[in-house]
């Protein structure tokens, strides 16, 4: 069988996501302080700066009211006042050239450069505001130390958001990666051989539908492994008794005067030994992707009446006759062939348990969404304790093979497995006398065809 080549992933340290989601917050609280940043310059450049800039017309032309109202004394009685309201600050108005009007001190370094109207800038630990008049004639400046605060100030939301990171990285692990690492673990221990290990978990989001993927998974691997085991031990059971006696037959072949018989019993063992080998074949092809083996839309009715058509030969020959009871008219989706087996299955088991000159009676009922069959034959039925499994590979009820000697022991289980891939059943009972079985095929819906 030819295996694609795998993709080898180098596996990242189990602890990398946790280290993945804290850079991830980190990361979004950076990128949330620069957005915050750029807001706060945007506001103060769009808002803040221009009412500050009004708020220095407005003092620029008070002073120089007071200026031409009271002269140099009035305008130094403003900036004191100005300077006294405006604690730690000191405020000047100044000619075109920098000179203090109330000094009459140079304080040039207080202007922008030309040809700046004003400027709000951090000067060594100070603060500097000038703002030139419509006119020209003045500049209106002030001056104050930087009131920074103390980073005990905000050493209290340094920890709030320390703090809240410690949470959200907790939640993540708690609600993201522990689930994860949950599922990986389980994995693994399926892939070490312990294939009854499941995630078991109900969460609705991307990480619960990956531990009910797993989950699904893991039971249709268990159940596919599970068969082969059990398939595997049933056919060296079933093969031992006609190899032996094949090999015994071989063996009186050779001494034996009468080779006729021999050969006789060889060829019975061979085409028992063939029938198994193709019922093996037949039960691997549907274990195998029955999905997309020739899916097609087909009628019900017809297919029932092929397999009817095809086994009155058989039971004409035991002397028995099949009555057709219903009709079926609806369609089911799925391998018409496969269909076609699980019906035939059951009813040539009916034919080979029935008495000669009887009746199997093939009943059918349909409703909107599934066509129901029933196969009836008048033999010795089964024990009670054996009418769900008569399904199991291999099986057969031990008077009814010593009356008939037939069959591998495989017809029903396919039928059953045939069933199970179209999403139907199939169940048996006693019919007092005779066996019943029933089958169920879902069929296709109006909306489907649509």
């Amino acid at each position: 069988m030819y295996l694609p080549t795998r993709l080898r992933l180098r596996p990242l340290p189990m602890k990398s996501l946790y280290y993945g989601v804290l850079l991830a917050m980190v990361s979004t609280l950076s990128l949330s302080f620069l957005a915050f940043r750029a807001i706060s310059d945007r506001m103060e450049n769009k808002a803040i700066a221009p009412t500050f800039d009004r708020f220095n017309e407005l003092q620029l032309e008070s002073a120089r009211e007071a200026l031409n109202s009271g002269g140099q004394k009035g305008l130094e009685d403003y900036m004191t006042s100005l300077n006294r309201i405006f604690g730690g600050s000191s405020h000047y108005l100044l000619d075109s050239h920098g000179i203090d009007l109330v000094s009459g001190e140079s304080r040039t370094e207080l202007l922008p450069p030309a040809p700046s109207s004003k400027w709000r800038i951090n000067v060594h630990g100070r603060w500097i505001t000038s703002q030139r008049s419509t006119d020209g004639k003045y500049w209106f400046a002030a001056v104050g130390l930087l009131d920074r605060p103390h980073i005990w100030t905000f050493l209290p939301y340094y920890f709030l958001v320390i703090g809240a990171t410690g949470v959200l990285c907790w939640l993540a692990s708690v609600f993201v990666v522990s689930p994860i690492r949950r599922i990986a673990a389980s994995i693994a221990i399926f892939g070490q051989g312990n294939l009854s290990v499941r995630a078991h978990t109900r969460r609705k989001d991307e990480i619960g539908q990956l531990g009910r993927s797993f989950d699904q998974m893991a039971d249709r691997l268990q159940q596919l492994i599970g068969s082969e085991r059990r398939l595997l031990g049933d056919i060296s059971h079933e093969l031992r008794s006609p190899l032996a006696r094949l090999k015994f037959a071989v063996k009186l072949a050779r001494t034996s005067t009468d080779s006729n018989a021999a050969l006789d019993r060889i060829e019975r063992d061979v085409d028992r030994i063939t029938s198994l080998v193709a019922d093996i074949v037949e039960i691997t092809f549907i274990e195998g992707d029955p999905a997309v083996q020739g899916t097609e839309v087909v009628r019900a009715g017809d297919i029932i009446n092929e397999v009817i058509r095809d086994c009155a030969v058989e039971a004409e020959v035991r002397g028995c006759l099949i009555a057709l009871n219903g009709r079926l008219a609806g369609e089911v989706l799925g391998n018409r062939e496969l269909l076609r087996r699980a019906v035939e299955n059951v009813l040539r088991n009916g034919i080979r348990y029935s008495p000669e000159q009887s009746t199997i009676d093939v009943s059918l009922v349909e409703d909107s969404r599934a066509a129901n069959i029933a196969v009836r034959d008048y033999g010795p039925g089964v024990p009670e304790d054996a009418l769900t499994r008569i399904f199991d590979p291999f099986f057969r009820v031990e008077e009814a093979r010593d009356a008939t000697g037939g069959g591998s022991g495989l017809g029903l289980s396919i039928a059953k497995r045939a069933l199970q891939v179209h999403h139907g059943t199939i169940t048996a009972e006693n019919a007092a006398p005779g066996l019943r079985v029933r089958i169920t095929i879902p069929l296709l819906t109006v909306s489907m065809q649509n």
